[in-house]
């Protein structure tokens, strides 16, 4: 089997690949925007550069039978681009379509698309956990130009017969990972006095490990054709008991004070940090028994092991 990957290179795309090479009868295609920065063996690497609607995939598709993409413009915090929706579209939409179009044209059987939980909504406060075939409600253009992305690739599959395979993650955690994760193990590690104890929100996070483990699953199971599948560990946590699983993780005890998550929120409009405190205090779960009946698969990491190997 050939398998051609984009965004090897990034978080998720380098655990993958390496999770890959270890299996037999499996040749990889990985395409890297800057092929220089890895020397990975027994796979070949391409550089590709900026993905957009004029990259030309021909010669990097010969052969291939399945394509994960995950290369794409990333969610980004404080974006500054004068037309943020214009600048993702040019990328996870038309570059995303243009490779899955000319997939198509090539022979390629399945086409795996890690999306997001964006393309669900922003937030399960006050209602169910996100299921598989609910109505998508994206609300930033990260989770719009996703959605447009899911939505042009079914066209595209349904018009010339290739599978699509779809997997919107939440938050995911390991090895490599940055930003808000990051920063948070940061704070567990200095251990200092937060007004964090009052949150008794649920969140839904994905191990690193596990999302690689639905991926490799998705490659070759017949029953994730045409399929949306969400993905988390299957154990949703509130920020508080997160901070607290951090900190004891570096042989602490949690040092937080239980400050009512209502006054956070209220501290967060007055300060203008109102989307930052949403994450913090609010709820956004999955439901993923869609994906475990239908691939009969199972989450193998907990976050507390995890952790602890971060650590």
């Amino acid at each position: 089997m050939k398998i051609l990957v984009t965004g090897g290179s990034g978080f998720v795309g380098t655990a993958l690949i390496e999770a890959l090479v270890k299996l037999d009868g499996v040749t990889i295609v990985a395409a890297y925007r800057d092929a220089t920065i890895s020397d990975i063996p027994n796979i070949e690497i391409v550089e590709i550069g900026d993905i957009s609607e004029y990259q030309k995939w021909e010669s990097m598709l010969v052969g291939v039978d399945v394509v994960i993409h995950m290369a794409g413009r990333a969610h980004i915090m404080n974006d500054f681009a004068k037309d943020p929706l214009a600048e993702f579209r040019a990328i996870n939409v038309q570059g995303t379509l243009k490779l899955a179009k000319q997939a198509s044209e090539a022979g390629v059987k399945r086409f795996i698309f890690i999306s997001s939980i964006k393309v669900n909504g922003e937030s399960t406060s006050g209602r169910l956990p996100f299921k598989f075939n609910d109505l998508p409600s994206p609300k930033d253009p990260y989770g719009i130009s996703k959605y447009e992305a899911e939505f042009g690739l079914k066209e595209i599959c349904a018009e010339f017969g290739m599978e699509f395979v779809i997997i919107r993650p939440p938050l995911v955690y390991g090895f490599g990972v940055k930003a808000n994760f990051s920063a948070m193990m940061t704070l567990a590690k200095k251990n200092l006095p937060l007004p964090l104890g009052g949150i008794n929100n649920r969140r839904s996070l994905v191990a690193l490990g596990n999302l690689v483990d639905l991926i490799k699953t998705c490659i070759v199971h017949k029953n994730a054709s045409n399929q949306i599948f969400l993905v988390s560990d299957d154990d949703d946590i509130s920020t508080s008991e997160l901070i607290k699983t951090m900190t004891r993780s570096y042989d602490k005890k949690p040092w937080l004070i239980p400050i009512p998550s209502n006054w956070i929120v209220s501290l967060g409009k007055i300060l203008g940090k109102k989307n930052m405190v949403d994450r913090l205090c609010g709820d956004l779960q999955v439901d993923i028994e869609h994906t475990k009946s239908t691939l009969e698969w199972k989450p193998k990491f907990c976050i507390e092991d995890v952790l602890s190997e971060l650590v």
